[in-house]
């Protein structure tokens, strides 16, 4: 495995700026995710690291070697795709073993035997090698995917969503193998995806994109607790953090802050506070509850304990631990303020 740089890399596609004069190091056995809606530029990113596209501008390390303008074999990276593509009329064996068949591999039979089984059982799909691709779950088929590109030891793999399409039980099963494999092989990793679970539980660092632009990247933490904007603090979290106007806490701050943001789980209802919400809605998850509460025309999300009774159309008293307030300036931006 291999560390990948980017330095200032923009891409176009006629009018449109896919990637801008982005700079982006992955380091060796790291596990990077870009974060961010359609658009962002997540998966042209992972194209023009794989040669499938070339940089307008920049330039692209791999391993130390300037790979801008080598072409996809040179690179040797590993793509995982959303949809499995995947040789239908092959069996489970061969899709796995057809990259190892390449004669710039020149591996013997026995080589290529061991490695396809190998594979095959860290995902959990030996019994599946004499099957045909068509004949597999979505589940199944997205394992082969990954296993072929796992036999491959390449430079990088490069993930674009390849979770994506499979149902949420599955999705969570499949993060924690994927997770384990990448720290087992001390794989690097250039995962793209929109959800932020994935992000959060599967990355060393995760980078947040806006129209092709790399807005923050730091760890998962970092990310989550201290943002950089609006538009970052909005990336991660579930319910969304609260951003709310200044002026309705009424608690004393500089002038230039115009917006307060507090993550759902540091609102507490508390009848000795002087804050009064009214509660608009109650989603009952069983471990928690998220209770969407009225406060002055703004609607503000708290998490509480399942054990919490409260009803809709309830009065309500707030306390919101100025500590855990995240201020904001008229663009957005983060404001560092002494607590």
């Amino acid at each position: 495995m291999s560390e990948v740089k980017l330095k200032n890399i923009t891409k176009k596609f006629d009018q449109t700026l896919a990637v801008s004069d982005l700079s982006l190091t992955i380091k060796h056995g790291e596990f990077v995710v870009l974060l961010g809606p359609t658009g962002a530029g997540k998966t042209t990113t992972l194209r023009l690291i794989a040669g499938l596209e070339s940089a307008d501008q920049g330039k692209i390390f791999i391993n130390g070697q300037d790979s801008t303008k080598s072409q996809p074999a040179q690179r040797d990276v590993a793509f995982v795709f959303q949809q499995y593509s995947l040789y239908p009329n092959y069996s489970v064996y061969d899709n796995l073993a057809f990259p190892l068949r390449s004669p710039y591999r020149k591996m013997n039979k026995q080589d290529i035997d061991k490695k396809v089984r190998d594979i095959a059982t860290t995902l959990h799909i030996e019994d599946k090698l004499k099957n045909k691709s068509t004949h597999l779950s979505g589940g199944e088929m997205q394992r082969v995917a990954i296993g072929r590109a796992l036999v491959r030891e390449p430079n990088i793999f490069l993930m674009d969503e390849p979770l994506s399409s499979l149902d949420a039980k599955l999705r969570e099963e499949l993060r924690l193998e994927l997770k384990n494999i990448q720290v087992n092989l001390q794989a690097t990793l250039l995962y793209v995806t929109h959800d932020h679970v994935e992000a959060t539980t599967m990355a060393d660092h995760i980078g947040i994109l806006k129209e092709g632009e790399l807005i923050q990247f730091d760890t998962p933490d970092t990310i989550y607790n201290q943002p950089n904007s609006i538009y970052v603090a909005d990336r991660l979290g579930s319910p969304k953090i609260n951003i709310m106007p200044s002026h309705l806490l009424n608690i004393d701050i500089p002038e230039n802050v115009k917006y307060i943001g507090v993550r759902p789980e540091n609102v507490t209802i508390d009848e000795t506070a002087q804050m009064q919400a009214h509660i608009e809605t109650i989603q009952n998850l069983g471990v928690e509850k998220i209770i969407s509460m009225s406060i002055n025309g703004e609607i503000i999300r708290a998490i509480v304990r399942p054990d919490e009774f409260h009803k809709i159309h309830d009065t309500v008293k707030v306390h919101i631990t100025r500590k855990n307030m995240l201020f904001f300036d008229k663009n957005f931006q983060r404001i560092q303020i002494k607590q």
